[in-house]
């Protein structure tokens, strides 16, 4: 008798902690997947320092009529230092300007800065690159 309560105890044991496992497993999964933020990476011509791209599904206007968009700088040469940035940014397409309203190196860490000063491009290739495409696309 004490032999049969022990099987049933372990087989209960064994059960609750298989239920436990698969709940905390799906989960984990469900919220990996509802974090997931679909990109559709669209990039500008190369320049000497990197690469620039800007994410299509992103763009949203705002109550100003700037556009905010994702965008990310690859850099020509990588180390610890040199990983790549993503800017939220928003473009105004009459003034051809910019200004970074956050940067980061994950899109978790986001510190958004709707005070950002507005800046001019001052010839750089890639920012100008993603104001001419954006703009394109969204006008």
């Amino acid at each position: 008798m004490v032999d049969s309560n022990k099987k049933v105890n372990s087989i209960f044991f064994r059960n609750i902690v298989c239920s436990v496992i698969s709940i905390i497993f799906f989960f984990c999964i469900s919220i990996k997947q509802s974090d997931a933020y679909p990109h559709e990476w669209v990039g500008v011509p190369k320049s000497e320092y990197g690469e620039q791209l800007w994410d299509r599904q992103s763009i949203k206007r705002n109550d100003d009529g700037s556009v905010r968009v994702l965008s990310k700088f690859i850099p020509k040469t990588k180390s610890e230092i040199t990983k790549d940035i993503l800017y939220t940014m928003d473009i105004n397409c009459f003034e051809k300007s910019f200004r970074d309203v956050d940067v980061s190196i994950d899109e978790v860490s986001s510190n958004l800065n709707d005070f950002a000063d507005w800046q001019d491009p001052n010839g750089d290739e890639l920012i100008l690159g993603v104001i001419g495409q954006v703009c394109r696309v969204e006008n």
